[in-house]
């Protein structure tokens, strides 16, 4: 491979994902599910033979990050462009006590209309930080060699579309990215990126 390759892969599970619970910013770490399914991938990411890996520094993401480069011989670097959307007065909330608090907000979250909530980032403020770090990540690489993005799902989406200079709006057609789950990008000879592969 003389094109360059970049990884990008959500973190492993936590209690409030199984939960439901609204994270956002909020530091929680990985349950036992997701420490699990982080041993899982490591190995997976490791084969690519990863030159760089780069993490959001929440501690989900941290965690899973550490363990994939425990397995590839490498030392992460954490970089807070690639963390979760900030979702201000919605975070620690339930779906369901987001629902009862307010069906319209709800409905509105749900359908990934994120512009308006109290206290949060915008999606586009969100995608542009991660793909500002995707970037810098990926110029880092020398011809041929590949990197790995550890971050968070919704992040990813939107920054992947930003960075790929794809129209704003197919974030929401994208789905949502499983615990560990990747995305694979290659570059091409002309220098432009191409997705490879989506939640495999």
């Amino acid at each position: 491979m003389t094109g360059r390759r970049l990884v990008l892969v959500r973190h492993g599970q936590t209690a409030w994902n199984a939960e439901r619970r609204i994270q956002g910013q909020l530091d929680v770490e990985l349950d036992a599910t997701g420490r699990a399914q982080a041993e899982a991938v490591a190995p997976v990411i490791a084969a690519l033979e990863p030159t760089l890996i780069w993490s959001s520094d929440l501690a989900r993401a941290r965690q899973t990050a550490d363990t994939i480069a425990k397995e590839a011989g490498l030392v992460p670097t954490y970089d807070e462009r690639l963390r979760e959307f900030r979702l201000g007065d919605y975070q620690g909330l339930t779906h369901a006590e987001l629902d009862a608090r307010d069906p319209a907000a709800f409905a509105r979250f749900q359908r990934g209309d994120w512009d308006a909530i109290p206290g949060a980032e915008t999606p586009r403020e969100v995608a542009a930080r991660y793909a500002a770090a995707v970037t810098d990540l990926a110029t880092a690489l020398a011809p041929g060699e590949t990197g790995v993005a550890v971050s968070h799902g919704a992040a990813t989406r939107s920054g992947l579309v930003t960075f790929l200079g794809w129209p704003f709006e197919l974030a929401r057609d994208l789905r949502a990215l499983g615990n560990c789950a990747r995305v694979v990008l290659e570059q091409r000879t002309t220098g432009r990126w191409a997705l490879a592969s989506y939640n495999g």
